[in-house]
């Protein structure tokens, strides 16, 4: 009887000869210190460069072949053999970032300090970054007085509008969105939401769940915080009390 020998790959020359890493694992790694990098060089880039941000800027909305001048800055950050998804939530990032005002920018280095090929040497990324849902509970926290209440409301309706959309609705509902969280003074984590708009196609439902997840969560964190403030506070005002008399 003829017995087959499996196929074992040599392995690289001057690898040291171990279990290699989690295969999906290792690429969600590298994918994200791409998604990292490139949303880090973005912001630096309108920080620095007026001509390049206006170019960014001009995307917002637009599909890919509406916007000529952004692929001399975008095109050499796209993963190789990109699917059109991708190549999409690229541009779109890029263009709201670009939109924002210009003193919502993280402090910034110079551009050139950063690249495609610098990717990986920021070291690991998060697994999971800040979603959607807890930016929007950042802007129904952060709202003074009254305010909270109107934020509340126009938060969950914008919130739940996006996690019902197609690929397409959401590049166009996003923008507006985003713009909104940001004139708000709530962080939006770029390079969670590069990576969700990537792969909305594929698992919108799962990414839909966590926004509202991290919304409803960081809304119950923030309201227990604030009864436990206010029970202190009364504690305090009312002092210890009294003994009975005996």
């Amino acid at each position: 009887m003829t017995t087959t020998t499996p196929h074992v790959p040599h392995p690289r020359s001057g690898q040291p000869d171990q279990a290699p890493a989690a295969p999906g694992r290792a690429a969600a790694a590298q994918r994200r210190s791409r998604q990292h990098a490139f949303t880090t060089w973005v912001e630096q880039t309108c920080v620095h460069d007026p001509g390049a941000r206006a170019a960014l800027r001009s995307g917002v909305r637009k599909n890919l072949d509406q916007v000529p001048h952004m692929h001399r800055l975008i095109a050499r950050w796209l993963p190789e053999n990109a699917a059109a998804d991708t190549e999409r939530a690229y541009y779109a990032i890029a263009a709201m970032i670009a939109a924002q005002p210009r003193t919502a920018y993280a402090a910034a280095h110079t551009p050139e300090q950063t690249g495609p090929d610098s990717a990986t040497a920021s070291g690991p990324a998060r697994p999971y970054g800040v979603s959607l849902g807890t930016a929007f509970a950042a802007a129904v926290t952060q709202a003074p007085g009254r305010e909270k209440q109107m934020r509340q409301g126009t938060a969950e309706s914008r919130l739940n509008l996006l996690t019902r959309q197609s690929v397409n609705g959401l590049h166009r509902h996003l923008p507006a969105a985003v713009a909104y969280l940001r004139a708000v003074g709530a962080p939006v984590d770029w390079t969670q939401l590069l990576d969700d708009l990537s792969h909305w196609r594929r698992h919108s439902a799962r990414i839909a769940r966590r926004w509202l997840q991290d919304y409803y969560r960081a809304r119950a964190k923030t309201e227990r915080d604030a009864a436990d403030l206010a029970d202190q506070q009364e504690a305090e005002q009312t002092g210890p009390t009294e003994p009975a008399a005996p």
